[in-house]
C-alpha cells in the first residue's frame, strides 16, 4: 500500500465531521469462520483489464466504470463505492481476499452501494482525482483505494486498505460500510454538503491557478537545494520523511541532477545521482538474477522491495543509468542499463511488438516468494561456488527478511575475492555462473503473474529507452524491438483520426488515450527517429503533436488538459505538472516539443513549448523537485540543444567515427540525424534541417548548428566533440 503524500493536503473529513469517529477498533473481537465464496460472474466480465478480471468471481456486484453504474447509482439513490486497484498491487490482493470474497461483506456493499472497480492504469483520469480526495481528506493514500461517491460523482468518505475486522488501529471494513451507510440514510445533508466542499477543493488542487513568468537558471538553484534537503546522506535516495521509508526511485530528479551535473560541473548534483544510482543497483530493489528493478523498497537501505515489476520504472530507471554511463564512461553504469533493458525484451514485450504492464508482488499467495532464497538452497544449487557468492549477496544462514534472503550487493569483489583467495577475475566467472544456476532454478518456481495489457503511455516510455540504449550502448536488438513497439503502437493503438487508445489486450484497442499517451510516444518517436533517422518516426511524431494542440490544448494558459477536449465530464479537467512515479504529460509534451523544433529546423513548437512553460512558472519557481521533469524539459530550453546533421561520405568508418561522438554527448542534449543514402530523399522531404547539408570530397561530414544557425562543416571526430561540449 505504497504511501502518496500531496504537498498540501487538510483533513477535510475532519472538518466536516464525517471522521472514522465510533470506529474505533473494538477490543477483544474476533472473526467469525467464513464460508468458500461461491462463483458468480458480475458485470467485470466482458472487461480486458487482468485487474478487472480478477474480480470477476467476486461475490460483490462489481460494475465497471460507465453508464450502466451511474445511471443505477442515480436511479436508485444509491452512494458508490468506488474501488480503484491495480494488477500487480499487494495490497489490493489482501483487501479483495479478506472483504471482496467474504460472502457476508459482498452482502452488505450490494445491499447498501453501487460497487465500481476501476483499474487506475488504464483510467489515470479516475484515478488522479480521486486520489486528491483521498489525500485531501486522509492526508495520505495508496491502493487499494476505497472512496464513497453521491450519485453526481462527487467524493465524501475516503480510505484505502481496510482489514476485515479491527486491527492495527483501523476499523474494520463492515463496520465502515456500515457507518458510511448509516451517515448517507441518516445525515445525507451533512454528506451533501461535505461532497461539495470536496469537489471544490479538488478543482482547486488538479486545475490550479496559475502563476506565469519568465523561466530562468533560478529554478535549479531551488531545485538542488530542496533535492538535498530530501537526500538521504547515509543509504541515498530521496524522500521517505525523518526515517526515509518507504523509498521511491525518483527517476526524474535523478536524471536532471544528472543533466546539471553534465552542463554546469555541479559536484553536489553528480554526488547525488550517481551514489542513489549506485546504491539502488546495489540493493534488494534491483533484481540482482534477471535485471530490472522492483516498484519500491519498504525499508531505507533499499534492501527490501515491494517486490512488483512496472514497465515504467524499468524504463525510466534505464534511461537514469544510460545518462551516469554517458557522463562517466563507468561501465558499472552500462551493465545496469543492459541488464534493464535485456529483462524488458525478454520478458515484457508481447510477441506482436507492445509491453506489457507489470509483474506481481505475489506468487502463491506470498509476497515475495519467487525471488527470496534460504542459505541451504544456494548451497545446495551453487556447490563450492556458494560462498563467494553469498559473502557477495549477503546470504546467510537466519536470513535478512521473514528468515530467508534477498540477493543484494553486500562486498566489494576486491574484499570477497581476497577472503576466499581468488582473483577478481575468477570470482567474477563464478558469480556469473552462480546467478545463471540460481535463476534457471528460479524459472521452476511459480512466477508471480503478468500483467498483460499493453498501456500507450508507457510503452512509449520503453520504446524511448530501447531507442537511447540503442545509440548510446549500440545494441541492434533494442532497436529492433524499440521499432516493433513502435508499428505495435501505431498500427494497434492509434484510432481512424490519428488520435491513440490508452490500452490493448486480447485483440483489443480500448479507452480514448490521454495527453500522457500522445505525449510520451511522441517523444518517443523522436528519440527513435535520433537513433534511426527514419523520417516515418518524425512524421508521426509530428502528428501526434498535432492532435495533443489540437484536442488537449488550453489556449487561456498555455498549458495542457490531461484529458481531451471530447472526453466524458468529470468532476474537474484537470491540468497538474505535479508526478509521483511517472512524468506528467505536459512535461512530456514540452520536451517533445522542443525536440520536434530541432528535428524540423521549425521556431514554432518551441515557441508553444516556452509558453507552457512560462505558464507553469510559478511552481517550477516554488516547488521544481516535485515537477522535475517540467523542469527537466526547462533545462532542455534553456540550455544549448544543438541539431547535429551527419552526412555518410564513402567511408562508412567516418561516419560512425562522428556518430560515436555525437551519441557520446550526455543523451538528448541534441539532436542527431544521419544522412545515408538510402534515407537521403525521405529525410529530404520531411525536415528542412538537412537541405544544404553534404558531405566534404567524399568524407563523412557533421554540420553543427544551433536553431538553424550553422557552424563549418566537421570532418574529424575530436572536432566534433570540442563543439559539442557543454558551454
Amino acid at each position: 500500500m505504497p504511501a502518496r503524500t500531496r504537498r498540501r493536503s487538510v483533513s477535510l473529513l475532519a472538518a466536516a465531521g464525517l471522521t472514522l469517529a465510533g470506529l474505533a477498533p473494538a477490543q477483544g473481537e474476533g472473526s467469525e469462520p467464513r464460508p468458500a465464496p461461491e462463483p458468480p460472474v458480475n458485470h467485470l466480465a466482458h472487461e480486458t483489464s487482468p485487474y478487472l478480471l480478477q474480480h470477476v468471481r467476486n461475490p460483490v456486484d462489481w460494475y465497471p466504470w460507465g453508464k450502466l453504474a451511474l445511471e443505477r447509482s442515480k436511479t436508485e439513490d444509491k452512494p458508490i463505492f468506488l474501488s480503484i486497484g491495480y494488477a500487480a498491487c499487494h495490497w489490493c490482493h489482501v483487501m479483495e481476499h479478506e472483504s471482496f470474497e467474504d460472502q457476508a461483506v459482498a452482502k452488505l456493499m450490494n445491499e447498501r452501494f453501487v460497487c465500481i472497480k476501476v483499474d487506475r492504469e488504464e483510467r489515470p483520469d479516475l484515478d488522479e482525482i480521486y486520489m486528491a480526495a483521498v489525500q485531501g481528506m486522509t492526508g495520505h493514500g495508496g491502493w487499494p483505494m476505497s472512496v464513497w461517491l453521491t450519485p453526481d460523482l462527487k467524493p465524501f468518505y475516503a480510505g484505502t486498505y481496510f482489514p476485515p475486522e479491527d486491527r492495527h488501529g483501523l476499523p474494520g471494513f463492515p463496520r465502515v460500510l456500515e457507518h458510511v451507510d448509516r451517515l448517507w440514510r441518516e445525515r445525507k445533508d451533512l454528506v451533501v454538503d461535505q461532497a461539495e466542499k470536496v469537489a471544490e477543493y479538488l478543482k482547486g488542487q488538479l486545475r490550479p491557478k496559475l502563476v506565469a513568468g519568465e523561466p530562468s537558471e533560478a529554478l535549479f538553484a531551488t531545485f538542488l537545494e530542496q533535492s538535498a534537503a530530501h537526500f538521504d546522506p547515509k543509504h541515498k535516495g530521496f524522500g521517505g520523511g525523518e526515517a526515509h521509508a518507504p523509498k521511491f526511485p525518483h527517476a526524474s530528479q535523478t536524471l536532471l541532477l544528472l543533466r546539471r551535473a553534465a552542463r554546469t560541473g555541479d559536484p553536489q548534483a553528480r554526488a547525488m545521482a550517481l551514489e542513489t544510482l549506485d546504491a539502488m543497483a546495489a540493493g534488494g530493489i534491483h533484481d540482482q538474477l534477471a535485471g530490472g528493478f522492483h516498484r519500491y523498497a519498504v525499508d531505507r537501505a533499499w534492501l527490501v522491495p515491494h517486490f512488483e515489476k512496472m514497465l515504467y520504472d524499468n524504463a525510466l530507471l534505464a534511461d537514469c543509468y544510460l545518462e551516469a554511463y554517458a557522463l562517466t564512461g563507468d561501465r558499472r553504469h552500462a551493465e545496469v542499463a543492459t541488464r534493464t533493458l535485456d529483462w524488458l525484451v525478454r520478458e515484457m514485450q508481447d510477441p506482436r511488438g507492445g509491453f506489457w504492464s507489470s509483474t506481481d508482488a505475489d506468487s502463491e499467495g506470498h509476497e515475495g516468494r519467487y525471488f527470496v532464497w534460504t542459505k541451504a538452497e544456494i548451497d545446495a544449487l551453487l556447490g563450492e561456488d556458494a560462498e563467494p557468492f553469498s559473502r557477495r549477496y549477503g546470504v546467510r544462514d537466519g536470513g535478512n527478511w521473514e528468515g530467508t534472503n534477498i540477493l543484494h550487493v553486500a562486498a566489494p569483489l576486491e574484499t570477497v575475492a581476497k577472503d576466499c583467495g581468488l582473483t577478481v577475475s575468477e570470482l567474477e566467472a563464478r558469480l556469473e555462473r552462480g546467478r545463471a544456476t540460481l535463476l534457471a532454478a528460479r524459472r521452476q518456481r511459480v512466477a508471480p503473474a503478468t500483467d498483460d495489457k499493453v498501456l500507450t503511455a508507457w510503452n512509449g516510455m520503453a520504446i524511448a529507452a530501447l531507442a537511447t540504449g540503442h545509440a548510446v550502448l549500440g545494441e541492434e536488438r533494442w532497436l529492433t524491438a524499440a521499432r516493433r513497439a513502435a508499428d505495435f503502437v501505431l498500427g494497434e493503438l492509434r484510432d481512424e483520426r490519428g488520435r491513440l487508445r490508452r490500452s490493448w489486450r486480447a485483440g483489443r484497442a480500448s479507452l480514448p488515450g490521454y495527453l500522457e499517451d500522445h505525449a510520451f510516444v511522441a517523444e518517443a518517436l523522436l528519440r527513435l527517429f535520433a537513433a534511426d533517422a527514419d523520417p516515418r518516426w518524425l512524421l508521426a511524431s509530428k502528428a501526434l503533436i498535432e492532435r495533443i494542440d489540437a484536442h488537449f490544448a488550453d489556449e487561456t494558459s498555455g498549458s495542457y488538459f490531461f484529458v481531451a477536449d471530447d472526453h466524458e465530464t468529470l468532476l474537474t479537467r484537470t491540468q497538474s505538472v505535479q508526478e509521483s512515479s511517472t512524468p506528467s504529460g505536459i512535461a512530456m509534451t514540452v520536451l517533445a516539443q522542443l525536440e520536434l523544433a530541432l528535428a524540423l529546423g521549425d521556431d514554432a513548437p518551441r515557441r508553444r513549448a516556452l509558453r507552457t512553460l512560462r505558464a507553469h512558472h510559478g511552481l517550477l519557481e516554488e516547488f521544481p523537485v516535485g515537477c522535475a521533469s517540467l523542469a527537466l524539459a526547462a533545462d532542455l530550453a534553456l540550455g544549448d540543444p544543438r541539431e547535429v546533421v551527419i552526412v555518410a561520405g564513402e567511408d562508412d568508418a567516418g561516419a560512425a567515427a562522428l556518430l560515436a561522438v555525437a551519441r557520446a554527448a550526455v543523451p538528448r542534449h541534441h539532436l542527431i540525424v544521419h544522412v545515408r543514402p538510402d534515407n537521403a530523399v525521405a529525410l529530404a522531404a520531411a525536415t528542412a534541417i538537412v537541405a544544404g547539408k553534404t558531405s566534404l570530397q567524399g568524407k563523412a561530414t557533421a554540420w553543427v548548428c544551433r536553431l538553424g544557425v550553422c557552424e563549418a562543416p566537421i570532418t574529424a571526430p575530436e572536432a566534433l566533440r570540442a563543439a559539442l561540449a557543454p558551454r
